[in-house]
C-alpha cells in the first residue's frame, strides 16, 4: 500500500462502495455505461468533447492553458450539452485544480472527464517493439504519474514536452474512465507480435488476457493492470479502456486498398477484467473519410439514409458494435474540420475538410446521430478548440521550417480546424470581409500599408496581414461588376516566375510573378500559381512521379499559371496495395465570395472576398501565395536541396493589379512607357518576423449545431433534477 494524501473535494461526490471497500461512480453493465446517481445505477450515454493541450503560438508540450481559461471552457462545454471531456495525456496542475473548483461550484451537475495516458509514440513507431525495456518502463512510469496527477498525489519533475509540477487537487471522484495509448501503428503492432510470440496468457491482479490474445494485446493488459493496481490503492475503481482506431480494428475490410490499413488487429475482446466492478469497454477513433474503404467497400453500402444514399459510416459502426456484443463501445474521436483544405474524400460529402463552420456542424451532428443509432456507449467529438501546431500529410512538406508551424495557421492544413471553438488569427475578426472599408480605417497607421495610389482604374489599394492571411482592400474608380470585368492581382515574392502570360495580354514584365489572384464570377475567382513554381506538380510530379508534368511547364517564365491543387489520394500499386489506385487531387485555390461577419445571415467562414460598389476586399491564405512560414518570411524557392523542396527568405510582397474588360479583352493597368512593365519598381509590402502571435477565440457556428445534436440525445439521467 502506498501512502496517498489528497485535497478532497469539499462537496462529496455520490458513489457506491464495492465489496472490497473501493468507491465506484461509473461502471460498465452489458453493452452500456452506467452512473451511480440518486442511489441507483442509471444508464449514461457519453456526449463529450476532446480537449487538446495547445493554444495558438504554442506546442501542446508547453501546456500554456491557464486555470482561468479552463474554467471559461468548462462553462462553455457544459452549455454545449456535453456531460464529459476527454484529455489525451497528463495536463498541468491548473487543469485538475480548475476541474475540481468548477465541479464544486456545480455539485449537482459536475463535468466528468476521461483521462488519457500517452504512450512513447515516437519510440514505438521507430523501434517497432513495445516490449523494449525503455518503452515498457517509460509507459509504466507515465501511468504512475497519471494516477498521481488525477488523485492529487504527485510531484512530477520537469520533463521536456510533458506536464510537471505539484498535483494537490483530487479529481478522481469526477473521473469517468481511464483511456491509455494512442492510435497504434500497424507495423509496430505486427513487429511486436512477431518478436515476442512467447508473451501470452498474462494473468494480472485485475486485468487478464484470453488464450487467443496477441503479444501486443498482452502488453496492453499488463499496462492496464498496472494502472488498475495503482488506482485501487487510492480507494477508487473506474472503467478501463485503451485507444484504438479503424486501422487496427478487429474487423476485415475487403474494400481496403492499402495493405497496411488491414494488416493487423488489436482486439479489445481478448482482454477481460477480474475483481474490477467498474468494468472495461472498447473505444475507437472513427472518422467517416479514413481509411479509404469507407468510400470503396461494397459491404458497407448496405445501410441507406432517408435520401437513399449509402451511409457507410453507420454501417461500419453497426458492424463494429455487433463484433463487441458483450462490452460497451465508445467512439472517442469523430468529426470533420471547418477548413479550406481537404485531406481525404468521403461519401455523403463527409470529407476531411472543405466545409464551412455550418457544414461542419451539420456533418458532426449527423455523425453523432449515427453513433447513437448504432448503439454505442457514447461519442466524443474532435475537438473542442482549433490547434495551430497540427500538420496534415498533404501540406506538411510545404511548411518549412516545420518547427514554426505553431506561429501561423495554414488555412490549407485541415487538421488545424477541427475545433468547435475557433482560434482565429489576430485580424480575423477585427477585419471582416464584407466589402466595407470602415474596419480598415480603424486600423492603426503602422498596421496597414498603402501599396498604390497610381494604378489605372484604382483610387487606392491597401494591404495588411496576420497569422493566417494577407488582406487587401481597394477602391476602384468605378463599381465592380464581375459580369463585365475581371480583377487580377499579380504577386511577386522572389526572383523568377512568369514575366509573360495570356492573363497579361501583350505586356512583358521585368520581374516575374509567382501567383495570380483572379476575382470575377464564382467559377473564376481563384489563386493560380506559376507552373514551374507549383508545389503540387513539383512534389507529386517531379519527385513522386504520380503526375504527368510537361517539361516546358517547368521552365522559367513558362507563361503558364496552374490552378492550385491539393492531393487527396496517392497512387498505390501492389505489393503495397491490393490493387492499383490512382492519384487523386482537388482544387485548393478557389476563392468564395461572401462575408466573414458572424452576425450576418450570409456568413461563410470560408469566404475570401467581397465587393460592394467600388470597394473590393479580400484575404488570401499565406500558402496560396507561396509562403512556407510567413512568421520568418519564408517562401518556397524554385530550387531543391537533396531532392527536396526548400524555402528561401523573401523581402516582401509586390502586388500588381490590372483589370480585364470582358467585352473586348482590353486590359487596364498594364500600360507602360518602357518596353517592359517595371514590377521591380512597385512598392514592397514588408513586415517584421514574429515569434509571438495574436488570436481571437469564438464559438463556431458548429457549436450551436452540436448543441442541438446533443440535446436530441438522451444521456440517460437528469443531473440537477
Amino acid at each position: 500500500m502506498i501512502l496517498v494524501w489528497h485535497y478532497w473535494p469539499a462537496k462529496k461526490v455520490e458513489s457506491v462502495q464495492s465489496a472490497d471497500g473501493s468507491q465506484i461512480k461509473f461502471r460498465t453493465q452489458g453493452d452500456r455505461i452506467e452512473i451511480y446517481y440518486k442511489q441507483q445505477w442509471t444508464p449514461f450515454f457519453v456526449k463529450g468533447v476532446n480537449v487538446g493541450a495547445a493554444l495558438p503560438g504554442h506546442d501542446p508540450g508547453e501546456l500554456p492553458i491557464s486555470r482561468e481559461q479552463y474554467l471559461a471552457w468548462f462553462k462553455q462545454i457544459q452549455e454545449l450539452g456535453a456531460n464529459m471531456i476527454r484529455v489525451y495525456t497528463i495536463l498541468s496542475p491548473a487543469f485538475y485544480q480548475a476541474l475540481v473548483e468548477y465541479n464544486q461550484q456545480h455539485a449537482d451537475s459536475p463535468l466528468y472527464f476521461i483521462q488519457g495516458v500517452w504512450t512513447p509514440e515516437d519510440e514505438l513507431i521507430e523501434q517497432k517493439d513495445a516490449y523494449l525495456d525503455s518503452i515498457y518502463a517509460e509507459f509504466q512510469s507515465e501511468i504512475t504519474y497519471a494516477v498521481g496527477a488525477v488523485y492529487g498525489a504527485a510531484d512530477i519533475p520537469e520533463r521536456f514536452g510533458k506536464a510537471s509540477g505539484s498535483y494537490r487537487y483530487n479529481a478522481g471522484p469526477y473521473l469517468l474512465a481511464w483511456h491509455i495509448g494512442t492510435e497504434w501503428d500497424p507495423e509496430m503492432v505486427q513487429s511486436t507480435n512477431d518478436k515476442h510470440k512467447d508473451k501470452t496468457g498474462f494473468q494480472g491482479t485485475h486485468v487478464t488476457t484470453k488464450q487467443n490474445a496477441s503479444p501486443f494485446e498482452n502488453w496492453l493488459a499488463e499496462m492496464l493492470d498496472h494502472l488498475a493496481v495503482l488506482e485501487s490503492q487510492n480507494g477508487w475503481k473506474h472503467p478501463l479502456t485503451f485507444t484504438n482506431w479503424v486501422t487496427t480494428d478487429p474487423l476485415k475490410h475487403p474494400g481496403e486498398v492499402l495493405i497496411q490499413e488491414d494488416m493487423v488487429s488489436v482486439d479489445a475482446t481478448h482482454l477481460e477484467v477480474i475483481n474490477w466492478p467498474a468494468g472495461y469497454f472498447a473505444s475507437f477513433h472513427a472518422y467517416p473519410y479514413y481509411p479509404d474503404f469507407f468510400g470503396l467497400d461494397q459491404t458497407l453500402m448496405d445501410m441507406k439514409d432517408k435520401d437513399g444514399s449509402a451511409n457507410t459510416y453507420l454501417s461500419y459502426l453497426t458492424k463494429l458494435k455487433a463484433f463487441h456484443k458483450d462490452i460497451p463501445v465508445m467512439i472517442t474521436e469523430f468529426g470533420v474540420p471547418s477548413s479550406l483544405g481537404i485531406g481525404h474524400l468521403a461519401n455523403k460529402d463527409r470529407n476531411q475538410g472543405g466545409h464551412n463552420e455550418t457544414e461542419q456542424g451539420q456533418i458532426n451532428a449527423s455523425l453523432m446521430q449515427d453513433i447513437a443509432s448504432a448503439g454505442m456507449a457514447g461519442g466524443i467529438v474532435f475537438s473542442w478548440q482549433d490547434e495551430w501546431f497540427k500538420r496534415t500529410w498533404n501540406t506538411m512538406h510545404f511548411e518549412i521550417p516545420q518547427s514554426r508551424r505553431k506561429l501561423w495557421t495554414n488555412v490549407l492544413t485541415n487538421e488545424q480546424y477541427f475545433g468547435l471553438v475557433a482560434e482565429l488569427s489576430g485580424k480575423n475578426g477585427p477585419l471582416k470581409i464584407d466589402g466595407g472599408a470602415s474596419d480598415w480605417q480603424a486600423l492603426q497607421e503602422g498596421d496597414k500599408q498603402r501599396i498604390s495610389s497610381s494604378h489605372p482604374g484604382w483610387k487606392s489599394l491597401w494591404m495588411t496581414h496576420d497569422e493566417a492571411y494577407v488582406y487587401v482592400m481597394g477602391e476602384l474608380e468605378q463599381p465592380f461588376d464581375p459580369e463585365r470585368e475581371q480583377l487580377i492581382f499579380g504577386v511577386d515574392t522572389i526572383p523568377g516566375g512568369n514575366r509573360h502570360a495570356k492573363e497579361l495580354g501583350d505586356a512583358k514584365l521585368d520581374e516575374g510573378l509567382e501567383t495570380l489572384v483572379v476575382l470575377g464570377k464564382d467559377e473564376e475567382s481563384q489563386v493560380k500559381i506559376a507552373s514551374n513554381y507549383d508545389f503540387h506538380a513539383r512534389l507529386y510530379g517531379n519527385q513522386y512521379g504520380m503526375l504527368k508534368v510537361k517539361p516546358e511547364d517547368m521552365k522559367d517564365d513558362s507563361g503558364q499559371f496552374a490552378p492550385w491543387k491539393l492531393a487527396v489520394g496517392l497512387e498505390q500499386s501492389p505489393p503495397d496495395s491490393t490493387k492499383y489506385s490512382p492519384f487523386l487531387d482537388v482544387p485548393a485555390g478557389m476563392l468564395k465570395r461572401g462575408t466573414t461577419d458572424p452576425a450576418s445571415p450570409d456568413f461563410n467562414s470560408l469566404a475570401m472576398w467581397q465587393a460592394e460598389g467600388s470597394v473590393v476586399e479580400m484575404r488570401i491564405p499565406w500558402m496560396l501565395l507561396g509562403f512556407t512560414d510567413p512568421s520568418s518570411l519564408q517562401v518556397m524557392s524554385y530550387g531543391e536541396k537533396d531532392g527536396k523542396l526548400t524555402a528561401t527568405t523573401t523581402k516582401g510582397i509586390r502586388m500588381l493589379p490590372w483589370i480585364v474588360q470582358r467585352s473586348n479583352g482590353g486590359i487596364l493597368g498594364l500600360d507602360r512607357t518602357e518596353s517592359v512593365y517595371p514590377v521591380s519598381k512597385l512598392p514592397t509590402y514588408k513586415w517584421p518576423a514574429w515569434d509571438k502571435v495574436q488570436y481571437v477565440e469564438r464559438p463556431k457556428k458548429s457549436y450551436d449545431l452540436m448543441k442541438n445534436a446533443f440535446d436530441k440525445i438522451d444521456d440517460g439521467f437528469a443531473p440537477g433534477r
